[in-house]
């Protein structure tokens, strides 16, 4: 990373990172400033960062180098494939440093350099990250804004842009009102340029709901176009109150996939609507339409593959999960460009883009909750993802089953083992 202080650049490794993640490349943030409050404690005065400052200066270039040192040995003992290296960069000679240490060892660097000069951004970032870090924990707002907008004066001094045609790079201007990328090269850096050219960092909010309570719910079915039941009508006419008590009077888009229960659950809604095939249910193939009992009767051995890897597990005709997560990659990008979107959509689908935003792992992403009648907001912060979730006062059957479970039945609107006490 390359750039001022409160320029976004944790906001932007940390969604990178999740990314790659979330399509199985495996990727770490290191941050120089976590290693430089472990050599000089978090209650650092503003003067701590001028360049003048000698001791302070050997400081910071050990935590630099402290760094970079922990990711070479992520490299070689974990056998990761990006690392983030989280800091300013702000000088030639810096960035030169981290080139020359990383080519030496065949390891292609891609510096990320995002450029803001719009005072108003500058100090929300200020507000939404800044003042909650460990740095500014002791100031009063006020106090802290006043010392991190000194800080920042000290970086400005001696900042020197990226200009080396020599290195791959790409600039993000403005939060992305103008892009400039040179040399990029091979599929990684490919992939990483294009969700940068799709990444906004203003502050938005998403929603997710599944469709409500279904007949293939209640009847423990997968898969299928069924439509809804009483109880997942009754939720599609409470949405709307819904809508107005916890996301209010926004300009809201609905996202529905292209299956009857999204569209039903819908269409109470007064708001522009838009159809995706991509957000449709994962593909059961042959086991469409069956309910977990029949899988486990008519194909005990896939029934059981499934449970040992969920995530990789393919439906015969179907798709996996991982499958999924490639279907929704497009859906992922429009998000990333848009805001105040409520997408209606089925229990694998947003179990994917959940796990995308919260950087939950594949093997814990298919055993996700995600309850009906229920609305998720999620609100993309510097390090997670804030989320709350919105309940309606009407009852439908839990569908989760937990991974083991064979033979079951409905009991209070819960699947339980039959053999079960």
């Amino acid at each position: 990373m390359v750039g001022l202080p409160a320029r976004g650049k944790t906001y932007i490794s940390y969604k990178v990172s999740r990314y790659l993640a979330w399509l199985g490349i495996k990727t770490q943030v290191f941050s120089v400033g976590n290693y430089r409050r472990q050599l000089a404690g978090d209650k650092l005065p503003a003067s701590f960062f001028d360049r003048k400052n000698k001791e302070a200066l050997k400081i910071r270039h050990e935590a630099a180098a402290n760094a970079l040192t922990d990711m070479l040995s992520w490299f070689d003992k974990e056998e990761g494939r990006v690392g983030l290296l989280d800091a300013t960069h702000s000088t030639k000679m810096s960035r030169q440093w981290v080139y020359e240490e990383l080519e030496s060892r065949h390891i292609q660097v891609l510096f990320i350099e995002s450029i803001c000069d719009d005072e108003h951004i500058i100090r929300s970032n200020i507000k939404d990250v800044k003042l909650s870090s460990p740095d500014y924990s002791h100031f009063s707002p006020e106090v802290a804004t006043t010392e991190f907008l000194q800080r920042i004066k000290h970086y400005e001094a001696a900042y020197e842009p990226i200009s080396e045609q020599h290195y791959s790079y790409i600039k993000l201007i403005n939060v992305g009102s103008q892009y400039i990328i040179n040399m990029i090269r091979g599929y990684l850096e490919s992939r990483i340029i294009y969700y940068l050219m799709n990444l906004h960092t203003r502050p938005k909010r998403i929603w997710f709901t599944r469709h409500g309570e279904s007949q293939f719910n209640v009847e423990d079915k997968i898969g299928g176009d069924s439509g809804l039941s009483p109880r997942g009508e009754e939720y599609a006419l409470l949405l709307p109150k819904l809508v107005q008590d916890n996301i209010g009077d926004r300009p809201l888009t609905v996202w529905t996939s292209s299956m009857k229960r999204t569209i039903q659950t819908a269409r109470h809604l007064e708001f522009p609507k838009k159809q995706w095939k991509a957000l449709d249910e994962l593909d059961t193939g042959v086991c469409d339409g069956l309910t977990y009992d029949e899988i486990a009767q008519r194909y005990p051995d896939e029934f059981a593959k499934r449970d040992e890897d969920k995530f990789n597990y393919r439906y015969q005709g179907g798709e996996s999960y991982r499958d999924l997560v490639q279907r929704l990659e497009p859906v992922i990008m429009d998000l990333e460009r848009h805001e105040n979107i409520l997408i209606v959509s089925h229990q694998a689908t947003i179990r994917c883009m959940y796990a995308y935003f919260m950087g939950i792992s594949h093997e814990e992403l298919p055993y996700t909750r995600i309850p009906l009648h229920t609305i998720i907001e999620i609100k993309p912060k510097a390090y997670t993802c804030e989320e709350k979730l919105y309940k309606v006062e009407v009852n439908a059957v839990d569908t989760f089953r937990p991974k083991g479970q064979t033979s079951r039945q409905l009991v209070n609107d819960k699947f339980i083992s039959v053999n079960s006490t």
